[in-house]
């Protein structure tokens, strides 16, 4: 990905969550059935702090089978030792391409007593990366061999005005950040995203849209009515209950989308399936 990004060329990223377990092959089948189609498969980190296999550990899985990957480094569970550690071990694995976030809260999860760390927020992990690529470590000893990565991170968004305006919420230190692109919550209107991004003072050219493969148009109310960062136009729920083959028009909306949001110039964009992984194949042809 790494390269095809500083080139400038329009980058398809996928979603695609590590097992509840040791069991990787449903993961690395599904990645392999769009190989070559998918620049990076981008795999969390214990998305809505549920326990699954670290990023890490999917991702070299990945890797074993030739396949791209960016992991996350999650600011919640480790703390400065352990992060250092983790982007040190990436590194050597073969992965070039990071995206730090911060975590949903430990409450939410299937282990709620667990203790959050947060030893480093976002900003500082995002410099303690950029110090390790300067060969050294956050307490100043030279490395043994540099990383080198490409640094991402997530761009906030929020929909304000009775559900039907997206404003981006980012401050001037984070557009202005050690971040080399930034990856969007998932959208649903190209049109309020542009205005969103133009109104923050933003660069288009470093941020990366999500695109959500809803599985039903009560999904789509839920995401409409529960979620305050995702707005989802209510012809889009409507498209959906009215179609007789939901599927095939779920797939069709997040296809649409690609082509609106590459037409429009952004970089890339990141489809997220939520165990659909299977429908790639037919979004991307």
């Amino acid at each position: 990905m790494k390269n095809k990004f500083n080139q400038g060329k329009f980058l398809l990223l996928a979603e695609t969550e590590p097992p509840k377990g040791t069991d990787t092959s449903s993961m690395i089948k599904a990645a392999n059935k769009v190989k070559g189609k998918v620049d990076a498969f981008i795999v969390p980190e214990m998305n809505s702090a549920v326990m699954r296999m670290s990023s890490l550990g999917g991702c070299t899985a990945l890797r074993f089978q030739g396949l791209p990957c960016i992991m996350q480094v999650c600011c919640r569970d480790r703390n400065r030792l352990a992060l250092q550690a983790d982007l040190l071990a990436a590194n050597a694995c073969g992965i070039d391409t990071i995206m730090a976030v911060s975590g949903e809260e430990a409450k939410l999860g299937d282990h709620p007593e667990s203790k959050e760390v947060y030893d480093l927020d976002i900003s500082q992990l995002l410099q303690a990366t950029k110090t390790l690529q300067s060969g050294k470590d956050l307490a100043g000893i030279q490395l043994a061999g540099a990383p080198n990565f490409l640094i991402g991170s997530k761009l906030k968004t929020r929909v304000e005005e009775g559900k039907e305006k997206l404003k981006v919420e980012a401050s001037d230190s984070q557009i202005n950040s050690e971040s080399d692109f930034f990856i969007t919550p998932s959208v649903f209107d190209t049109q309020q995203l542009n205005r969103a991004i133009e109104k923050a003072g933003a660069d288009k050219n470093k941020i990366i849209p999500s695109v959500l493969l809803l599985k039903s148009a009560g999904m789509a109310r839920y995401i409409q009515q529960k979620l305050n960062d995702v707005y989802i136009p209510s012809e889009t729920i409507t498209r959906i209950k009215k179609s007789p083959d939901k599927e095939k028009e779920s797939v069709a909306i997040v296809s649409e989308l690609i082509e609106e949001l590459k037409n429009s110039g952004y970089p890339g964009v990141n489809i997220v399936t939520l165990g659909w992984e299977d429908k790639l194949p037919y979004i991307l042809a």
